[in-house]
């Protein structure tokens, strides 16, 4: 299970646009942390597990850690295929680029996923796994 991750953005009120609509197609919430960041989480209060978005750089990543350098994968848990649908129109209307329609994914029958481009360029799902038939 992931704790927290984390990513460096080129402007914040493009991925707070983005990031927003795609909190609200899921059911999580952001929340404000420190000037230049924010984070994406289950709930503003206890947010963990946690997506960190910020157009700095923490002093705990290594040197190189910078927006177009460290590209990476987000797969947000989706509550059913709606939500991934919505997720990812929700996505692409906030200014994300598909990077892969809703539908099912290598991975086994039973996962369903969509694929999305923030605005840095950065790997963005929504997934669904449904429980195997018996």
């Amino acid at each position: 299970m992931i704790d927290h991750t984390g990513i460096v953005v080129s402007d914040l009120d493009a991925a707070r646009r983005f990031y927003e609509a795609v909190a609200g197609a899921l059911d999580l919430q952001t929340k404000d942390i420190a000037e230049g960041a924010f984070l994406l989480g289950v709930s503003a209060e206890m947010p963990i597990p946690y997506l960190w978005i910020g157009t700095w750089r923490p002093s705990y990543w290594v040197e190189g850690s910078r927006a177009g350098l460290n590209q990476m994968h987000v797969a947000f848990v989706a509550k059913d295929e709606a939500q991934v649908r919505a997720f990812h129109a929700a996505a692409i209307a906030a200014g994300g680029r598909d990077h892969g329609a809703p539908g099912p994914r290598e991975g086994g029958e039973n996962y369903y996923g969509a694929f999305v481009l923030d605005p840095d360029g950065n790997n963005i799902e929504a997934v669904y796994r449904s429980v195997p038939d018996a």
